[in-house]
């Protein structure tokens, strides 16, 4: 069993926030024997001294300094939790957590944190898994949000909610200067890097070709957007993917957009599951990205 008393550590914080003995005893309703015994206690449990006196003042010890930035943590904590079991809501001050298929487009998923990126207090933190850890990560609350590109179904058990973000359109994207028309003719000759087979823009991409007898000459598979992106700028092929994934080196002219392949996008989906309490955060982040697509 810990031996740290957590009653007594409140009063070495009240104590050290306000740095008077006497003060602090007056505003906690406590006599001042009775506080300077229990933090006396809570040294000697500990076996470290939090205090040193200079004249009639006291001054935090090096050991002093940790324990009080230990328990500023724990305490404001404590607070949040009061408000969260009470109020059932989580404090703005929380950090939102959010995970990111692995294989996603970074682009994509700045654009959904830009009001976290805008806003000096915002807390939140990125983790990027593939989409097993990810929903084991949300069922355990580890989590507020996921984002992917793959949709997923609840049952019985866990009831998830997917909802639709965005739809990209899926362009062929290459370097610059090739002469290349919306004659799909002229792509036949071509050579490619593509997402690996399994992925759904390469599977759309698949049956494109085959509907207008197209046999690329695949040089090369990722089934990461920000490795494909690399190799769309200096391999000299070809690619397929969201303008959002090059959306810079289409601005600077390192890349072009060649064609929109019809009737093909990649599907941006967020997913959470159902809770009584949701951070806050989620619905200024789901506001704020619907206004802007």
């Amino acid at each position: 069993m810990s031996r740290l008393n957590y009653h007594h550590l409140y009063y070495f914080w009240q104590v050290a926030k306000g740095g008077n003995l006497t003060e602090t005893a007056q505003r906690l309703h406590v006599s001042q024997s009775a506080l300077s015994a229990q933090i006396k206690q809570l040294e000697h449990s500990m076996q470290v001294q939090l205090f040193s006196r200079q004249g009639r003042k006291l001054v935090l010890t090096d050991s002093g300094y940790q324990t009080l930035k230990y328990a500023d943590d724990i305490f404001s904590r404590g607070a949040e939790l009061e408000q969260l079991l009470l109020k059932g809501m989580q404090p703005q001050s929380s950090p939102i957590r959010i995970g990111t298929l692995a294989t996603m487009s970074r682009n994509f998923i700045e654009s959904f944190i830009t009001p976290l990126l805008a806003t000096a207090d915002s807390r939140y933190s990125l983790v990027s898994m593939n989409q097993t850890a990810l929903l084991n990560a949300l069922a355990q609350h580890h989590l507020d949000l996921v984002l992917s590109n793959i949709a997923v179904q609840g049952n019985d058990s866990q009831l998830w909610q997917c909802r639709l973000l965005a739809r990209q359109p899926v362009a062929v994207i290459g370097p610059p200067g090739k002469a290349l028309s919306d004659n799909l003719a002229a792509y036949q000759q071509q050579r490619w890097v593509l997402p690996p087979v399994q992925s759904p823009i390469r599977t759309a991409f698949d049956a494109f070709a085959a509907q207008y007898q197209l046999r690329p000459d695949v040089v090369a598979e990722a089934d990461d957007m920000a490795m494909l992106r690399l190799l769309a700028r200096d391999s000299g092929a070809l690619s397929v993917m969201p303008e959002v994934v090059v959306k810079d080196e289409l601005k600077s002219g390192r890349l072009q957009k060649y064609l929109t392949l019809p009737q093909l996008y990649e599907n941006f989906y967020i997913i959470t599951t159902q809770r009584e309490l949701l951070h806050p955060q989620l619905a200024v982040l789901l506001q704020a990205f619907t206004q802007t697509t």
